[in-house]
């Protein structure tokens, strides 16, 4: 039997010449599902048990923390922030909370800490962009003086802290250099650049991290930077990507991409995507899982058509292209199977190509189906499914498929 090298068969425009870079560090990631992600129009808060069940899966594909909720948003949050946080102390996923930039916000943070006996981040938040100093009246000496009390209040408590600034893809050189300077001297150990409104795109993602990796190589090269980005003009996946390129250190993302406006990141899409690229080896075969719980959970809609996880991801009704899908099954290579017609690989996140039936369907198709579901795929049989499925303006269901062949 000749030996195939699989490499050979597929060659890739994506890695060929000058190659994305691969981060030099180990990418990490920030889960924004249960805070940031619970600002869309359209979430409703999970029950704690969801919650719970989230924070597991997040664990299982390798994620390094969550954010759990905003303490200063009532008791109910703190409450489950609480649990969440127990929780996590069996876990190695680990928690993190978002406050503003105001002591009363943060003050929680270390009572939760005390009666759980556990670590908690706390992520100080505070807008910087000079649209937003207009509508809400701030001086840049009042934004600084925040800034420092609330990251020196934190450090002063034990609390790591990641200092957060709002609309970063929008704000002055000048201001953006205060404010993380300021923050980094009072003691905070990450800082983040947000597109909280989405506005950025690939190139001028490039240029601002870097911009900002020069303000920490300056304070401190110890300091971690993250990157938070929004989905408004469709680029949040790839200006995450462009983020780590140009050396974020974290990421921050949400299942299915959920949160205000247009949403975030997309959590799954982007593990996908940095696997695929080779960035990182998280088992992801429990993704399928997680999106299908925040989808019930949160109750945001799982299109049919999304990328990876829709139920049109691996599905084809169309007769050339599930002919060459079965021929590889036919050669008992579910590796060919799953690339053959497909850019992700089905079985690497747990699914499975699947062949149906349709206008578009041919002989091939049908066959498959029947001798799948163990029905003779006689020319009698097979004639009337085709049929069927010829004078049907959408796929068939598999009883009417069954129902035909059988007369």
């Amino acid at each position: 039997m000749t030996t195939i090298d699989r490499e050979a068969l597929i060659y890739d425009w994506n890695t060929a010449g000058q190659a994305p870079s691969k981060p030099a560090g180990k990418i990490q990631f920030d889960d924004e599902t249960l805070r940031d992600g619970l600002q869309s129009p359209s979430a409703r808060d999970p029950e704690i048990a969801d919650k719970l069940e989230l924070i597991r899966l997040m664990d299982k594909l390798g994620l390094d923390t969550a954010d759990v909720g905003l303490p200063g948003a009532g008791a109910r949050a703190r409450e489950h922030i609480t649990t969440l946080v127990k929780e996590m102390a069996h876990l190695r996923i680990k928690a993190n909370v978002a406050c503003r930039t105001v002591i009363s916000d943060i003050a929680p943070v270390v009572d939760v800490v005390q009666a759980t006996g556990q670590k908690i981040e706390v992520c100080a938040f505070i807008g910087s962009s000079p649209i937003r100093q207009y509508a809400e009246n701030w001086e840049m000496s009042t934004m600084l003086k925040l800034s420092k009390d609330a990251v020196e209040f934190a450090v002063k408590n034990g609390l790591d802290c990641m200092f957060v600034t709002e609309d970063t893809t929008r704000a002055h050189p000048d201001d953006v250099k205060a404010l993380y300077t300021t923050a980094i001297e009072a003691g905070a150990k990450r800082i983040c650049v947000c597109d909280t409104c989405g506005h950025a795109t690939p190139d001028g993602v490039r240029k601002l991290i870097k911009y900002v990796k020069s303000i920490v190589d300056a304070t401190n090269p110890a300091v971690g930077i993250d990157w938070h980005g929004h989905r408004d003009r469709g680029l949040g996946l790839a200006n995450s990507l462009a983020a780590l390129e140009a050396g974020a250190t974290r990421v921050h993302a949400c299942a299915l991409g959920v949160g205000e406006r247009a949403g975030n990141t997309e959590m799954d899409v982007l593990l996908v995507n940095l696997r695929l690229l080779g960035w990182i080896d998280n088992d992801l075969s429990m993704l399928g899982d997680y999106v299908r719980l925040a989808h019930k959970a949160i109750g945001v809609p799982l299109p049919s058509n999304y990328a990876v996880f829709g139920s049109d991801a691996f599905e084809t009704g169309t007769g050339v292209h599930a002919a060459a899908v079965i021929k590889a099954f036919k050669k008992g290579d579910h590796w060919l199977a799953n690339r053959v017609y497909s850019g992700v690989p089905a079985d690497m996140v747990g699914l499975e190509q699947v062949i149906k039936i349709g206008p578009m369907s041919g002989k091939s198709n049908v066959i498959w189906f029947l001798e799948k579901n163990g029905v003779q795929p006689t020319d009698k049989a097979v004639d009337a499914v085709l049929q069927l499925a010829k004078t049907t303006p959408r796929l068939l269901e598999d009883r009417e498929i069954l129902a035909a062949a059988r007369g």
